[in-house]
């Protein structure tokens, strides 16, 4: 069979070549053409686009480069229609693949699949009209979206969260006993304090120089950041300056796997964080915090932000928000986190809790299985 698929992010390029790669097993005549990255073009097929042409972020990015994310709309819609794949599967990236969605829904008979939801359920809930519309079948990665499309009268597909599955296989590929040791780092023989500090310029701007501060005053410990994809050294020095802190690029699994502790950005990080059992502080600063704090409570339809919480329907780990991220706050939390026994337990006991809502690996073979069924049967 013919699969189209369309990611709009390094996260998206990652789960959807784990994807392709299952597809492949299931279906050996599988063909695949591809809005990716590098990772979908290793398992093999065509790129059209690679994401980076694709991912404007806020609202000034989107504003300058309008004529761009318009054509590049274009070029997909007109490439779908050309090539009449037997399926589109989106991945993520809802603002854009939402739109792809409602013009493949519209102007063919090719079936939408959707893995890995958008989070509407944290806000744009009024999104699930155009996903009740245009989308044939979700496959849900995380376990409350069940309930949450139930309510909406939309039936959807459980898989499992393939990030169980990439951290089993690191876990399984390399020993914890393993001496530390970073290709052309000299670190420390000392434990580690992990700072993971957002993926994004704005989110490392806003939140490392904190956590930097926060976490300096550990003489016992060594601060390591985890450096993001596609962001330069140079970008992380100017927040750094003289602090005694190290970086490291393409290795946060194995941060993660020897760390102590972290102080972690919301996102799919707080998830691998708990699934390393790294006792973790969810901080995410915004400026004019106490009126920040109050519009989340406004617009965000959740209790909580980080995936941990959601996924445990509990406070597993602080988040420090807005207001609430102080560098008093994080230092306060980090000396729990590492020295007080009793509090360190019960994080750890929460993420078996919510390791075993999440279930065992397998999702990118159990999504491929049940998309082929379903084509097959079509």
């Amino acid at each position: 069979m013919k699969y189209y698929l369309i990611v709009g992010e390094a996260s998206g390029d990652l789960h959807a070549s784990h994807l392709m790669a299952a597809l492949k097993q299931e279906d050996p005549q599988a063909e695949f053409r591809f809005f990716g990255g590098d990772m979908m073009a290793a398992v093999g097929g065509t790129m059209v686009k690679h994401y980076r042409e694709l991912a404007y972020m806020g609202f000034i990015p989107v504003l300058l480069h309008l004529r761009t994310i318009f054509a590049n709309m274009k070029r997909c819609k007109e490439d779908i229609a050309a090539w009449s794949p037997d399926v589109v599967i989106l991945v993520d990236y809802p603002g854009f693949n939402l739109d792809i969605a409602k013009f493949v829904h519209g102007q063919t008979k090719i079936p939408v699949y959707y893995y890995i939801s958008p989070k509407i359920w944290a806000w744009k809930e009024y999104r699930i009209k155009n996903i009740k519309r245009d989308v044939d079948e979700l496959f849900s990665i995380l376990p409350f979206e069940v309930e949450f499309y139930n309510k909406h009268n939309y039936p959807i597909h459980y898989v499992g969260n393939p990030t169980v599955d990439e951290v089993a296989a690191f876990q399984a590929e390399h020993a914890k006993s393993m001496p530390y040791a970073v290709a052309g780092k000299n670190l420390l023989d000392k434990p580690i304090i992990a700072l993971l500090a957002g993926s994004r310029k704005q989110e490392i701007k806003d939140n490392l120089p904190r956590m930097i501060q926060a976490a300096s005053g550990f003489a016992s410990h060594q601060l390591v950041i985890a450096g993001a994809p596609g962001i330069s050294p140079e970008y992380y020095n100017r927040f750094i300056g003289n602090a005694d802190v190290q970086i490291i690029f393409g290795q946060t699994y194995r941060l993660l796997q020897h760390a102590d502790a972290a102080l972690v950005t919301s996102g799919t990080a707080t998830l691998e964080a708990a699934l390393f059992r790294v006792p973790q502080a969810v901080c995410y600063y915004a400026p004019i915090g106490r009126v920040m704090s109050f519009l989340r409570k406004l617009i965000l339809k959740v209790k909580y932000i980080s995936l941990v919480n959601l996924i445990a329907d509990r406070e597993v780990v602080r988040e420090l928000v807005a207001h609430t991220m102080t560098i008093e706050n994080m230092r306060a939390e980090l000396e729990r986190l590492l020295n007080d026994t009793a509090y360190r337990n019960q994080m750890l006991d929460g993420y078996e809790d919510m390791a075993t809502r999440l279930g065992s690996p397998g999702a990118p073979m159990r999504a491929a299985k049940e998309m082929i069924k379903l084509l097959s049967s079509e």
